[in-house]
């Protein structure tokens, strides 16, 4: 599935990847740095009526949300993380066998740690603002 859009578009994109992907706790964003990783899944947390989203965990390395629909949501960035021990010392395996749904960035760091049920993006800057989203 491939799908380009306009950041004015996006609330139109995550609610069409959500309906088609919801059954999939897991969630792996893989993008370069600034092309829309933490835009997109804050439409997704707004599409699921959180309402603290705030901006990546970059620092934090785990947000954990509050969802009127699903419950718990938790966002991760292991862009810090060294490898796969220093993310399983932050409680990120913990989190990804959690049952709750889960939205990473940066996932390549702990690959291994991730469950098999998942969904994959890839968000690319295409030019003139628009961004292709594919999900494999």
């Amino acid at each position: 599935m491939q799908i380009t859009y306009q950041l004015d578009e996006i609330d139109a994109v995550a609610k069409q990847v959500w309906e088609l992907n919801k059954q999939k706790k897991i969630w792996l964003f893989e993008a370069s740095m600034g092309s829309g990783k933490t835009t997109f899944i804050n439409a997704i947390c707004k599409l699921l009526q959180v309402d603290e989203v705030s901006s990546s965990p970059t620092f934090s390395i785990i947000n954990e949300y509050k969802s009127n629909l699903v419950g718990t949501i938790y966002h991760l960035d292991l862009y810090r993380l060294k490898d796969e021990e220093e993310a399983i010392s932050a409680g990120v395996e913990d989190v990804l066998y959690s049952n709750k749904y889960c939205f990473v960035e940066w996932f390549q760091i702990a690959e291994n740690l991730m469950p098999e049920s998942l969904c994959k993006i890839k968000i690319d800057l295409v030019g003139d603002g628009k961004r292709r989203l594919t999900i494999p």
